[in-house]
C-alpha cells in the first residue's frame, strides 16, 4: 500500500475563479486515495496564498503548509502527494521547478487528481506538450486576472483607500470603511518581534520564532511561529511605521502605525 500525503490551496482570486475550496480540494482527496487503496496520512493546507509566491533570497516556496509538508517529506517514507490539480502546488515556472527539486530530493512524486497521467520523473513527449500547454493557458488567466485585480486596487489606492486584499498580521479591516485599524491583540505580537530582533540582531528567523512560541505568542491561525512568518512580519516595518506603498503610489498616514 502506498502511503501518501494531500495538499490543498487556495488564493483569494483562485478560489474564485476555479471554485476549488479547501473543503471540496480535501473530499476529493480522500475519495481518490480511498478508490485507490493509498494510505493518507495527513492533508497539508495553505489558505490565501498565491501559487507564484516565491521567496528568491532562499530560493524556497514561501507558505507555511507547503514547509510543514516538506518538513513531512524528510522524517517519514512517503510515496506521492496527491492535489486536485498541479496548479495547486505552483502557478510559475519558478515554483514549479523548485517543487520538482524538493520532491526529488526525497524520492516522492506528483499524483494529480484532474492530471491523471502526470509524473514529474515522466519523459514522455505527448504528456511533455499536454501539460504544458495546460500550465501555459492556466498561468495566462491567472496573468489576466491579476492585472484587472492590479487596476481596481490602485484606484482604490488613489483615492486614499487600502488596496491591500485581507488585512496584514496585526491589522483589522472593517467592510465598508478605507482604512484598516489596529489589531491591538496581534499588534502586541508584531511588537515583540521587533523588540527581539534589535535585542538579538545575529538571531536567525528560526530562533526569533522559537522565541515566540517558548513565550506563548502565536499566528492569526492560533498556530506556531515559523521562519516563514516571522520573515513576513520583519519585512513590513515601513507598513508597520504606518507607510503605504502601493506599485507608484506612496501614502503615510492611511493607517494607524504600531510600531
Amino acid at each position: 500500500m502506498k502511503n501518501v500525503i494531500g495538499y490543498v490551496r487556495v488564493s483569494t482570486s483562485g478560489q474564485a475563479k476555479d471554485g476549488y475550496s479547501l473543503g471540496y480540494q480535501q473530499d476529493e482527496i480522500r475519495s481518490y486515495c480511498q478508490e485507490q487503496g493509498w494510505n493518507l496520512m495527513n492533508i497539508y493546507v495553505d489558505e490565501g496564498i498565491s501559487g507564484a509566491k516565491v521567496n528568491e533570497d532562499a530560493l524556497e516556496v514561501d507558505r507555511i503548509g507547503f514547509q510543514s509538508m516538506l518538513t513531512a517529506l524528510a522524517s517519514k517514507t512517503i510515496d506521492a502527494v496527491v492535489v486536485l490539480h498541479t496548479s495547486r502546488l505552483w502557478r510559475s515556472d519558478i515554483v514549479k521547478v523548485l517543487v520538482h527539486r524538493e520532491f526529488k530530493k526525497y524520492g516522492v512524486d506528483v499524483r494529480s487528481i484532474e492530471q491523471p497521467t502526470y509524473s514529474i520523473y515522466k519523459k514522455d513527449p505527448n504528456d511533455f506538450l499536454i501539460n504544458g500547454l495546460m500550465e501555459l493557458l492556466d498561468a495566462y488567466q491567472r496573468l489576466e486576472i491579476a492585472m484587472k485585480l492590479s487596476r481596481g486596487r490602485s484606484k482604490k489606492a488613489q483615492q486614499g483607500g487600502y488596496a491591500g486584499g485581507r488585512a496584514t498580521f496585526g491589522y483589522k479591516a472593517k467592510k465598508g470603511q478605507k482604512c484598516i485599524q489596529v489589531d491591538e491583540r496581534h499588534a502586541e505580537t508584531v511588537r515583540r518581534v521587533f523588540e527581539i530582533k534589535e535585542q538579538h540582531p545575529a538571531w536567525s528567523l528560526t530562533q526569533i520564532a522559537e522565541t515566540l512560541n517558548q513565550e506563548g505568542y502565536t499566528t492569526g491561525q492560533g498556530r506556531l511561529f515559523t521562519k516563514v512568518q516571522v520573515k513576513r512580519i520583519l519585512d513590513k516595518r515601513d507598513f508597520y511605521s504606518g507607510t503605504y506603498c502601493y506599485g507608484d503610489i506612496q501614502a503615510v498616514g492611511l493607517h494607524e502605525a504600531i510600531l
